[in-house]
């Protein structure tokens, strides 16, 4: 028996290096096929019935002692506590495997350091937790349970009990998160430690580096599932995320303050936003000063979700140089949000969008909003945060709410924002305030109501091409208010458009029309009574 065991596990161990193949682009991830360790050989319960943290445990150590390796789980349930990796380490699941993390709160237990919402604190461990390690993966194809549903519902407690200016009786989790929290610095407008009861992510890797996620199933995990914190070099590819769309804070793929994050041909479906990047919040962000960098999102498809691919509102420490191209986003609530508020600090900037097609979107399918929280204008300073050098290109979308908006602040406003050849269908258009340096080529969206294009504050707004397959009655295609040096040109008003352009506001000046096709509209320019005389340049 001991023969057949012993060329079982050579046998795997080949199947592993050729699967591991060019696809593992972190070679120096696996140092760990070295060593081959079958859980199953630590005598570990594979009916889920028992615990066998302690002997994952074991097989980590003796791996580790050896340089590294692989801890192989065959087909199975293992139910385990969290798992906390040391480098040169790879978790390999097997079809058909399963691994089942405990619902009860001791397991994650003593409370450990790491970034929850984009303040470093101590918490309850992660489901799986790296500290200031190198070289480590998750692959296969079996899944990663969570059992999130415990975690849930003690959250929406808490939650909806401080939302009603009532307290639950606190647990010794309670106290200990708030006596290990004294010195935190808490984000400056949000209570971040309310109930001193937050959940850990699945899986969470802190200050380490060359980490692969790559195969696997995940679901139901009891906050985010995927949230690398100041990491280097991470590739998640080829993985399936499945949680329930009420189950709240969800997330799929969280980094935060990472360089180097390569996330493609995934299927994620979530409670929350599907793919977040962030850096960090408020005074606790801005210290660490750590940006979230040198990112690229591919091939991916997205089902529920709050959004698609998201930035911020956690982005204190800047977020720059991101790829997102190759996706399709089926029924999120937005397709790309960009998000920050007053009081975060930070820039967003160096951001390109590009081949996304998107259906049934309820509210925007783009949206960059300065506004995430409502607050009060203030001087610029730290705290001021920044979104400029952001690009979209060949975008399609159907069943839309609002097409795209930009809302920038009173003090700072969105700055060097382009969109190129877009194509949608929306209840709404364009919808810009408060930003400049704009520009829009090939825009086609047939709208329901209202301008495909309405600008308000915006200075240097340059328009190309803007049409709509269905014109609506006495609506016009553009309208400006209160807009600063517009060139609108090469558009091509379809038969049934009565009204070119809209142009108000009493500081509106230099609106250049120029190179157009206007012989089918009824009326070119509908100039508002407030609009300064030569305001408008033909």
């Amino acid at each position: 028996m001991f023969k057949i065991n012993k060329i079982f596990n050579l046998l795997i161990i080949i199947i592993l290096l050729i699967t591991a193949g060019p696809s593992h682009a972190q070679s120096k991830t696996n140092n760990s096929s070295s060593t081959f360790l079958n859980i199953l050989d630590y005598k570990a319960d594979n009916t889920g019935k028992e615990k066998v943290t302690d002997l994952i445990k074991k097989a980590i150590d003796d791996a580790s002692e050896a340089g590294g390796g692989t801890i192989y789980f065959p087909a199975g349930e293992y139910l385990t506590g969290p798992i906390h990796f040391k480098s040169n380490i790879t978790i390999y699941l097997e079809a058909g495997s399963i691994l089942k993390f405990t619902d009860d709160y001791d397991d994650y237990l003593p409370m450990i350091k790491y970034r929850w919402e984009g303040t470093v604190g101590m918490n309850f461990s992660p489901q799986l937790y790296a500290y200031r390690v190198e070289n480590i993966a998750i692959r296969g194809r079996g899944l990663i349970e969570g059992q999130g549903k415990k975690w849930w519902d003690y959250n929406n407690i808490v939650r909806d009990a401080s939302k009603n200016g009532k307290e639950v009786p606190w647990t010794k989790y309670q106290q200990m998160h708030k006596d290990l929290n004294k010195d935190v610095k808490a984000p400056d407008t949000d209570q971040w430690q309310s109930g001193h009861f937050l959940r850990p992510p699945m899986f969470q890797a802190f200050e380490s580096k060359n980490i692969l996620i790559e195969g696997v199933s995940i679901q139901n995990p009891p906050f985010w599932t995927i949230n690398p914190a100041f990491c280097e070099n991470v590739t998640i590819t080829g993985i399936t995320i499945t949680n329930p769309p009420d189950s709240p804070n969800t997330d799929g793929i969280n980094p935060t303050s990472c360089s180097y994050v390569h996330i493609s041909d995934c299927h994620i479906s979530v409670g929350d936003d599907c793919i977040t990047i962030k850096s960090g919040r408020d005074r606790d962000g801005r210290d660490w000063g750590k940006a979230c960098q040198n990112i690229t999102i591919t091939n991916c498809t997205m089902l529920s979700g709050h959004g698609g691919v998201v930035i911020g509102s956690e982005m204190s420490g800047d977020v720059r140089k991101v790829t997102i191209s190759n996706c399709v986003f089926d029924g999120t609530d937005r397709g790309i949000r960009i998000k920050t508020m007053r009081g975060r600090g930070g820039i967003v900037e160096e951001i390109r969008v590009d081949n996304i097609v998107m259906k049934d979107i309820r509210l925007e399918a783009i949206k960059l909003n300065m506004k995430y929280k409502k607050s009060e204008e203030e001087p610029l300073s730290e705290r001021t945060p920044q979104f400029r050098n952001i690009h979209f290109s060949n975008i399609t979308a159907t069943e839309v709410n609002r097409a795209v908006a930009l809302i920038g602040l009173e003090e700072r406003w969105i700055d060097n924002v382009t969109f190129n050849d877009i194509n949608m269908s929306a209840k709404t258009g364009f919808e810009i305030e408060r930003s400049k340096n704009i520009e829009l080529h090939n825009i086609t969206i047939d709208v329901e109501k209202g301008p495909v294009v309405k600008a308000a504050i915006v200075e240097n707004l340059e328009l190309e091409g803007i049409k709509t397959l269905k014109p609506l009655s006495g609506v016009p295609l553009i309208e400006l208010e209160n807009v600063i040096n517009s060139y609108i040109y090469n558009c091509n008003p379809l038969p049934g458009t009565e009204q070119f352009l809209k142009v108000g506001g009493t500081d509106t000046k230099d609106i250049v029309i120029g190179s157009n096709n206007l012989i089918h509209v009824k009326e070119v320019v509908k100039e508002v009574d407030d609009l300064p005389a030569g305001a408008i340049i033909k």
